[in-house]
């Protein structure tokens, strides 16, 4: 079979590029520079150097493809607004599966996308793209919905190393999912090698268990050689003035606030029932050891 990579030189696309062309099958990748994906050129991949705001370029890439994983990348582009950035590069592929006549698409969305159009910050927009998808006729969409990406938590780093402790403004109480990039690429894998999904569909995927932000400091702290390492909850505001203090831009602070508030309020987790079946492999503890070698690097 014949597949596209949307975002392979990213923590997703690349792995499930991986698993497909070990698989034995076509796989074109999408990247914006042949360096970013030569990794996979070397191991049989098609190279297709566009950028996703170009629909042409996309419809012909996706052109005789039997299915296609897509996702929106997490770009902080200033010039624009976040939503409308994503707004923009769904269109643009929504456009494109259905010129190309793709009958098969597997996206990266997340929980909490059922609070679009607002509710849970960048979220919400991956909530309008569910939607926007399942406008376009004879195509099967299964929207991957993984919790809070584990790797999130390398952003304390510099807290961390600055302050001797972290904090954000989610509750330090409350249990959220925390979900490996690792992991969401093999159910995507998965799930494309399979092609069992019709009409318009949702996974969810889970992590390996729930943690608290206290549990996280306690289980990070370990593995950094601080044991008594501390999370402080913050109120909303102090943490995006925090986050604009860093560096990262207003509009992308205030979308994480959102996502914040619809985590600490339970709308964001509120149709995730954890079940054997969307529990996945890599539990905190793995992730730990990789957040030490990163810490000790930095």
């Amino acid at each position: 079979m014949k597949y596209v990579i949307t975002g392979a030189s990213g923590h997703t696309g690349k792995i499930v590029a991986e698993r497909l062309l070990g698989a034995g099958h076509e796989v074109i990748t999408i990247a914006r520079k042949t360096k970013n994906i030569q990794h996979l050129v070397e191991k049989g991949a098609i190279a297709a150097i566009g950028d996703l705001s170009d629909e042409t370029f996309l419809t012909k890439t996706f052109h005789g493809a039997d299915a296609v994983y897509a996702l929106i990348p997490p770009i902080w582009v200033i010039d624009e607004s976040w939503r409308a950035f994503q707004r923009r590069i769904g269109t643009n592929i929504t456009n494109a599966l259905e010129n190309a006549a793709i009958k098969n698409v597997v996206i990266l969305s997340s929980m909490g996308s059922q609070l679009a159009p607002f509710g849970a910050g960048p979220v919400s927009g991956l909530g309008e793209w569910e939607q926007q998808l399942q406008n376009v006729r004879n195509l099967n969409v299964l929207a991957l919905r993984p919790g809070y990406f584990i790797e999130n938590l390398y952003a304390y780093i510099p807290q961390i190393k600055g302050l001797g402790s972290f904090g954000d403004a989610l509750l330090k109480d409350l249990k959220i999912p925390l979900t490996h990039t690792r992991d969401i690429a093999e159910v995507a894998a998965k799930r494309l090698l399979e092609l069992n999904f019709e009409g318009f569909s949702r996974e969810f995927i889970g992590g390996a268990q729930d943690y608290t932000m206290e549990e996280v400091a306690s289980i990070l702290g370990e593995a950094i050689g601080l044991p008594e390492l501390q999370y402080v909850q913050y109120p909303a505001e102090d943490a995006k003035k925090g986050m604009i203090g860093a560096g990262v831009p207003p509009q992308i602070a205030e979308g994480y606030i959102q996502l914040f508030d619809g985590l600490n309020s339970g709308s964001y987790l509120a149709d995730f029932v954890r079940t054997a079946d969307n529990t996945t492999k890599t539990t905190l503890q793995d992730f730990a050891v990789e957040f030490a070698f990163a810490y000790q690097n930095s």
